[in-house]
């Protein structure tokens, strides 16, 4: 057992030190926030306002207003010393390693709230790596080459989905990236990020990892392979793109990419988390609740139309219409695509409106009735998976025979 590992007796969750400065940053977060909504609440109620219409602006006044502050200011002020006696603290111990509970918990918390633990710099914000059995790799020729002595010239990068992490490859005994690298003579590695940042951020840091990877590969990296779940499709498309405008190297390598249940045009919950941000809109009685669903991170937001870059316009919630930039597939890539159905049969009403209860068979697919939207992946490409939902594609047998059969080609 390791020091860092201070709940580990106690429970299942094995926390570090750091786990626990960072919970506590949170929660003052938190605590800070639900303030500002009761009195948002308290200043709309005093203000006397109608039933429907904009929320009245400003904070409450007087003694009630000075009570708010008070409590705002002495959260804060107590948070930032615990902080500060914490900090040295928790840098002095070991880091140790980390579990699959441990890992499974950070991935909801950064997929819910990531974009905020990294603009607060709260230490419970997941670095974007390429892991291999949960451990960061070091991108150095001496390390890949200790790490890797019998590594080949092709590389398969497994990226995960929105608030997962790349344990979770491993489903009911079976890893899609090990069964491959078995088959193909290929080297699997996983990229754990957090999946709460923008998309186009995930994107971004992604393409330069690869950049990393390909000039520290112990040997030439001639083959490349992206495969992604869910949102990891949508952060290999941003990688590619950044790739493409930066003309970094590793694109031409990039021989095959794979989507499951990748999301191209959008996921119906996010769209129904904007539907209620405007139904409480509409009445200034509500609109102070509704800062609590905006709270969710900008990655989930991006899942509202399938954002590859950045969303136009400084307010993320602002998006109401489907106005992404066209973001094409790039070229000289083999792409394959597979969505799922919890219906029976791939046909009727069913299997098109429910799709893996997750994601719409159409944005699984990439079909679009505007063509400069639409991924147009040829059918013999395809693979839709019956009888099965969101993470079935993680360790579905006909998945598997599909990609050995796509990528040995």
């Amino acid at each position: 057992m390791t020091a860092p590992s201070v709940l580990a007796r106690a429970g299942k969750l094995p926390l570090f030190a750091s786990d626990l400065r960072g919970l506590l940053k949170l929660g003052v977060d938190a605590t800070v926030g639900v303030t500002d909504i009761v009195e948002a609440m308290h200043h709309t109620i005093g203000s006397r306002s109608g039933i429907v219409g904009a929320a009245p602006s400003g904070r409450t006044s007087g003694i009630t207003g000075f009570v708010y502050r008070t409590v705002r200011g002495t959260t804060t002020w107590v948070g930032r010393g615990l902080d500060k006696v914490m900090a040295p603290v928790t840098e002095r111990l070991p880091a140790g390693e980390s579990t699959a509970s441990r890992d499974a918990a950070l991935a909801v918390l950064n997929g819910v709230w990531g974009d905020h633990l990294v603009a607060t710099g709260n230490p419970l914000a997941v670095p974007m790596a390429l892991r291999c059995d949960g451990v960061p790799l070091e991108l150095s020729s001496d390390a890949l080459a200790q790490r890797f002595p019998q590594a080949g010239g092709h590389v398969i990068v497994l990226v995960h989905g929105l608030c997962m992490n790349d344990r979770q490859w491993l489903r009911k005994g079976h890893d899609h990236g090990q069964v491959l690298a078995r088959e193909l003579g290929a080297t699997a590695l996983y990229l754990h990020y957090n999946s709460g940042r923008h998309v186009a951020d995930n994107g971004h840091d992604f393409a330069q990892t690869l950049q990393r990877l390909l000039s520290a590969w112990p040997v030439p990296l001639q083959t490349l392979t992206l495969i992604g779940h869910s949102m990891g499709g949508l952060v290999i498309r941003s990688a590619c793109l950044v790739a493409a405008q930066q003309k970094l190297d590793w694109l031409p390598r990039l021989k095959q990419q794979v989507f499951l249940g990748t999301p191209h045009h959008g996921a119906p919950l996010e769209r129904g988390g904007h539907l209620i941000d405007m139904v409480l809109g509409i009445s200034p009685y509500a609109a102070p609740f509704a800062r609590l669903g905006q709270a969710r991170s900008a990655g989930i937001t991006d899942l509202r139309y399938g954002n590859v870059q950045r969303p136009p316009g400084d307010d993320r919630h602002a998006q109401a219409d489907d106005d992404r930039p066209p973001t094409p597939l790039p070229e000289g890539v083999k792409t394959f695509v597979v969505a799922a159905t919890t219906s029976e049969t791939a046909s009727g009403l069913r299997h098109h409106l429910i799709g893996d209860g997750l994601v719409f068979l159409s944005s699984a697919l990439g079909e679009h009735r505007d063509p400069a939207l639409a991924l147009a992946v040829p059918e013999a490409l395809t693979l839709v998976v019956t009888s099965a939902n969101h993470w079935d594609l993680l360790d579905r047998a006909e998945v598997t025979d599909k990609m050995r059969s796509w990528l040995a080609d």
